[in-house]
C-alpha cells in the first residue's frame, strides 16, 4: 500500500476527495497542525541513525546553538 498527501485549496480538494473517492481509494483529511506531525515524523525518521546518545551529550548540542 502506498499514499500521497496533497496540500490544496479547500475547493481542489473537495474534488480531489472525490475523484479519489469515485476510483476506489480512501480519503483521510488532516488539519494543518496533524500535516505539520507528519512531516517532523518524516524528518524524524530519515536522521535516524541507530545511534544510542547519552542525555548530556543532548543537551551539550542543544545549548551551543
Amino acid at each position: 500500500m502506498s499514499a500521497i498527501i496533497i496540500k490544496a485549496d479547500d475547493k481542489s480538494n473537495k474534488i480531489l476527495k472525490e475523484l479519489a473517492k469515485r476510483l476506489g481509494a480512501n480519503v483521510v483529511n488532516m488539519n494543518d497542525a496533524q500535516y505539520e506531525d507528519f512531516l517532523m515524523g518524516s524528518i524524524l525518521d530519515s536522521e535516524k541513525t541507530g545511534e544510542d546518545v547519552s542525555r548530556n551529550e543532548v543537551i551539550k548540542k542543544l545549548q551551543k546553538k
